[in-house]
């Protein structure tokens, strides 16, 4: 049994709070965005791990619901696509919070390589200016 899955409520605290930083947009400050640089890291590692949470207990409740859906339809007979639309609709919240912490991943890791080209610019600005040019 695996003991250090984020509860989903942490995991929606969480998101919500790196959701609001992603939200924010960086100056050009260098210093600036070394900082952001160094925050969108961790967010990068947090977030996945957050996806694969998030994913964990999305699959828990599948399971439960496939039983119970299984249970319900038995003597219904409905079709398969039916039941995976049923199943989709149960799982809608745990679907929505699995979606969020991908993209946080997806956009902090944009948001660094944004950072590490402005950063890149700006030290050829400074070579330039050393250099006379």
């Amino acid at each position: 049994m695996l003991t250090n899955i984020t509860s989903t409520e942490n995991l929606l605290k969480e998101a919500a709070e790196i959701q609001s930083f992603l939200d924010i947009t960086c100056s050009e400050q260098v210093e600036e965005a070394i900082e952001r640089g160094n925050i969108l890291s961790s967010y990068i590692a947090r977030s996945g791990k957050m996806k694969a949470d998030a994913e964990y207990h999305r699959d828990a409740l599948m399971q439960s619901e496939i039983l119970s859906l299984l249970k319900d339809t038995a003597k219904s007979r409905l079709p398969a696509t039916t039941v995976n639309k049923l199943l989709d609709s149960a799982c809608k919240e745990a679907n929505y919070l699995a979606t969020w912490c991908d993209r946080l991943n997806r956009s902090a890791t944009h948001q660094l390589g944004f950072v590490r080209s402005l950063l890149s610019y700006e030290k050829e600005q400074l070579k330039l200016r050393e250099t006379g040019y």
